[in-house]
């Protein structure tokens, strides 16, 4: 299997470039084709792969070439498969797979669909290079790609001026994250002399604080993260980037490339490990985040909107989960996630599809009989999301509230009124879509149908995953091994011998897991009741909203704020420099000595009269003033 694995991120290249190059010559089948084609192979090799690790335990190294190096400091362009790696691959192949499915139906129509097609492959070669680099720079390639080619999808449609901000919008504030982890990249060259994971990772538990500032190189690794993952303060872009199409939505946005800064904490686990206060930080922000995201998402009308914001609050747990030490449950909750959420948006997609581009809910409403399959799908979603057991979502969010409440119960206890959140605003949107009378237009009424099979497809096999995919890890206290826990150990082992161990009575797991699950129910039995029995739909545009309801919903003025405090500031400082450093310091200055030359040339001018008299003149007087000069010298 080793000599294969460099075709598992090839492939999508390749698909790439011949869509790329052939996207106005090849007809929609051939494109689409090539573009699930390259995916699914891949998907396949990455199979072959994770089975491999399963069976012999031994991760695989595959170096391709020396890439370059100064004195003694060398990197190889290689790759590395152990258990963490092999499972982001399957996600990011296998769910994959199922969005490039999807979107031959859902984009078919569109004409930019070969460059479409093109960007995802793009998109998919560089996450896989991110996840299977054995060393920072080769996932750092992967970190910078994955964020152009967020900027390409979120811009797809360019336009439209709205969009094309909100690519630039993505594509900046990323870049301010970005900026954080490659200072920390430098700080692990100069204490490290390397920046390959086997000879970084296996030295740092025997290191103390002293010898290395790890809680400087882990902070600036988790700017890193923040910028990526939508975390607090940077985490705007995201809701602003459903303005690329959807299966870029579920793709980029929810299953893959948001959560690369969860990956790589994961993968940089003994790094934080040895440093509490970053692990304090992040389950800090991760708690904020998600409660404050949670509380963005309750009063949204936007479909595509409550689950960005969904999408943010679900990263805040993952955060959470990694700050107070539960790696396997992190990681836990971006497998399931990544199921249940990339379901979750295809559903939104399919609804869109059938309104006709609509995408705000309170023109929807009793599409339950006319979208039967994207109804029932998008329900074993909700209940997923919702940590409603046994669906997936419930073992994951599960498993990270426990090692909450070991840590803290404070955290836990807002972990806990966050779940309650999700859950009802999950249903919100849920009854406010499928539930009651339809509310749109008559001629959207009559074109209502459900999704063609391209589309229906991947939605069965995300709902069959969302059940399912949870099963993996089983605690004990259920009857189960936790599989996932068992086959994540070698990644996690040294970390796991210096944190405390987050043991906890059978009784009082089974009393978290029974209050988590209580509070959802009653969350969602509050949803229905206001939006089905009360048939409430929420107010209009202009029309006026309770205080917390309208701070909710104009998403508590974060970007106004930030308008306020960063952009005006920078515009103004931006226009001093033009009108006063640029015009008037620098222009003036050049065009001031160009100036002072044209009229000194012209005074000089004067001087050439063509007349021999004025020249004996001058020349007379010249000597004069040499020999005045020579005697006042003297």
């Amino acid at each position: 299997m080793d000599k294969y694995i460099w075709l598992i991120p090839i492939l999508p290249l390749a698909g790439f470039l011949i869509n790329g190059l052939g996207r106005n010559i090849f007809s929609k089948g051939v494109i689409g084709t090539i573009g699930n084609l390259m995916v699914l192979i891949s998907f396949g090799l990455s199979v072959g792969a994770f089975l491999q690790i399963k069976s012999t335990g031994t991760p695989i190294e595959v170096s391709l070439f020396d890439w370059f190096s100064v004195a003694s400091f060398k990197v190889q362009f290689a790759f590395l498969i152990d258990q963490l790696s092999s499972l982001m691959l399957l996600i990011i192949t296998g769910v994959g797979f199922l969005i490039h499915l999807y979107s031959v139906g859902y984009m078919h129509h569109d004409k930019g669909f070969g460059k479409f097609f093109s960007y995802l492959n793009l998109f998919v070669f560089f996450m896989l290079l991110l996840v299977m680099g054995s060393n920072y720079l080769v996932m750092f390639i992967g970190w910078e790609g994955v964020g152009l080619c967020s900027y390409l999808l979120i811009g797809f449609w360019y336009t439209n001026p709205d969009y094309a901000d909100a690519a630039k919008k993505a594509f900046v504030m990323n870049r301010i994250g970005d900026l954080g982890f490659i200072i920390g990249l430098f700080l692990i060259i100069g204490y490290f002399g390397s920046l390959t994971f086997s000879d970084i990772f296996p030295k740092v538990p025997g290191m103390k604080g002293g010898e290395v500032p790890f809680t400087l190189i882990t902070i600036l690794l988790f700017v890193g993260a923040v910028g990526k993952s939508a975390q607090l303060p940077l985490f705007t872009w995201l809701p602003d980037a459903m303005a690329g199409p959807t299966p870029v939505s579920a793709l980029i946005h929810a299953a893959t490339m948001v959560t690369a800064g969860v990956y790589m904490v994961a993968r940089s686990n003994i790094l934080f490990t040895m440093s509490p206060i970053t692990m304090e930080i992040i389950a800090i922000i991760g708690l904020a985040t998600a409660v404050f995201a949670a509380l963005i998402a309750l009063s949204q009308t936007d479909i595509k909107k409550v689950l960005a914001y969904s999408t943010v609050s679900q990263l805040g747990y993952m955060f959470l989960g990694l700050g107070v030490g539960a790696y396997t449950g992190a990681f836990f909750h971006v497998l399931t996630h990544a199921f249940f959420k990339a379901l979750l948006f295809l559903g939104a997609g399919s609804v869109i599809h059938a309104m006709s581009d609509e995408q705000d809910m309170r023109k929807m409403g009793g599409l339950k009989g006319k979208l039967p399959v994207t109804f029932a799908t998008m329900l074993i979603g909700t209940l997923a999301i919702s940590g409603i057991p046994p669906f997936a979502g419930f073992f994951s969010k599960d498993e990270i509230l426990a090692h909450a409440f070991a840590h803290s119960t404070t955290m836990y206890v807002i972990g806990v009124i966050t779940a309650m959140f999700t859950s009802f605003y999950m249903f919100r949107m849920l009854y406010l879509t499928f539930y009651g009378k339809f509310r749109g237009t008559t001629e959207q009424e009559h074109h209502l149908h459900e999704s063609p099979p391209s589309m229906t497809v991947p939605l069965v096999a995300l709902a069959i995953l969302s059940i399912i995919g949870g099963f993996i890890g089983i605690p004990e206290v259920l009857g189960g091994h936790h599989w996932l826990e068992h086959f994540l150990a070698p990644v996690f082992a040294a970390s796991n011998t210096l944190l405390p161990e987050a043991h906890l009575a059978s009784s009082t797991e089974m009393t978290l897991m029974i209050a988590s699950v209580s509070g959802a129910v009653i969350a969602l039995i509050y949803a229905y009741i206001k939006y089905v029995r009360k048939s409430h739909v929420p107010v209009a545009d202009g029309e006026e909203r309770p205080g917390l309801i309208s701070l909710s919903y104009h998403k508590f003025y974060i970007d106004e704020i930030y308008d306020w405090l960063i952009r005006k500031p920078l515009d103004a400082l931006s226009v001093f420099f033009y009108k006063v450093v640029d015009l008037l310091v620098i222009d003036g200055l050049v065009n001031g000595l160009g100036k002072l030359s044209v009229k000194t040339s012209k005074g000089l001018r004067l001087l050439q009269t063509g007349n021999v008299g004025f020249y004996i003149f001058m020349m007379v007087a010249g000597i004069i003033a040499i020999l005045i000069f020579s005697l006042v010298k003297i």
